[in-house]
């Protein structure tokens, strides 16, 4: 007598049939899912490419183009010329400089401040650390604009107005990154730190040769939404500085806020000129980004 049992034909159909419907549902899923992101990208490029189109275009055209296709269109096409006049008028480089200088300190300075008040949160246990925990959680919450003018007054009296370091100072430490940080470390495996400190490794060792090394994808997701952040900033340099010295980029667009008729071309070339590094440093880091995000929390 055979091992084997033979399955009647019509069961064979059924299981066939049954998978092949699988298959559909799935393939369904997926165009639908799909089709969904391609609309909001869309949508969201959409401003992006109004923006680039309509810096290679004549001024009196971005605005007369506006309510149609034509809109996506540069035409007609001048050139570089409205990168040019963007630059000049809108002094791009001296901006661009101050923005670079600005973004880069807060970036590297925010991620070593952050990270050791996240770990030190996280590992080291002092009186108190419970509600210097809630206040750091409450001050999440706590919008900038009420912060404002007590840190200009600060800035006031250290006499550091119209300077590059007050607009890079005050940002280093931030509560959201603090606590993002804080439970990242926690996530991290206590016997890593404790076997290296048998080996004699100091605080210091543990920190840089085992806990920063595994928080890759914290720094990574806290850097780009830091730069993000600190690159757009517009509230605090308007507040702290006096003159295109100490000005970063969002400042500069102002210089086109003059009698009508604007110069929509150099508008737009100049806002392409801001966008493009936060493009390139997304391209760049989206890979580390999109896994910080999915390790760390943020996704919500």
């Amino acid at each position: 007598m055979s091992a084997t049992t033979k399955r009647p034909a019509g069961q064979g159909a059924t299981l066939a049939e049954a998978n092949a419907s699988i298959r559909r549902q799935h393939l369904q899923r997926y165009v639908i899912a799909y089709g969904v992101l391609i609309v909001l990208a869309l949508f969201f490029l959409f401003p992006i490419a109004f923006m680039v189109a309509g810096s290679f275009k004549a001024d009196t055209s971005v605005i007369a183009d506006s309510g149609s296709l034509r809109a996506f269109v540069p035409e007609p096409f001048v050139g570089l010329e409205n990168f040019q006049q963007a630059a000049e008028r809108g002094n791009f480089w001296i901006s661009f400089r101050n923005s670079v200088i600005i973004s880069a300190g807060i970036v590297f300075g925010g991620l070593v401040v952050n990270s050791l008040l996240g770990y030190a949160l996280a590992r080291v246990p002092f009186r108190g650390k419970g509600l210097l925990l809630a206040i750091v959680v409450a001050l999440i919450i706590v919008p900038f604009e009420t912060l404002a003018v007590p840190l200009l007054l600060m800035m006031a009296e250290l006499g550091w107005t119209n300077t590059l370091h007050a607009q890079i100072v005050p940002f280093l430490a931030q509560p959201l990154y603090i606590f993002l940080f804080y439970s990242f470390f926690l996530g991290i495996p206590r016997e890593l730190e404790e076997a290296a400190r048998i080996d004699g490794a100091g605080p210091a060792t543990v920190f840089f040769r085992i806990a920063a090394p595994l928080a890759k994808p914290a720094y990574a997701a806290a850097g780009i939404l830091i730069f993000l952040a600190s690159w757009g900033q517009y509230l605090w340099p308007v507040m702290v500085t006096r003159s295109i010295e100490a000005r970063p980029l969002p400042l500069g667009i102002a210089e086109f806020q003059g009698l009508p008729p604007r110069d929509w071309g150099d508008i737009m070339a100049y806002a392409a000129m801001m966008v493009v590094p936060l493009l390139i440093v997304f391209i760049i880091f989206q890979r580390q980004f999109v896994r910080g995000v999915a390790t760390t929390g943020l996704k919500g």
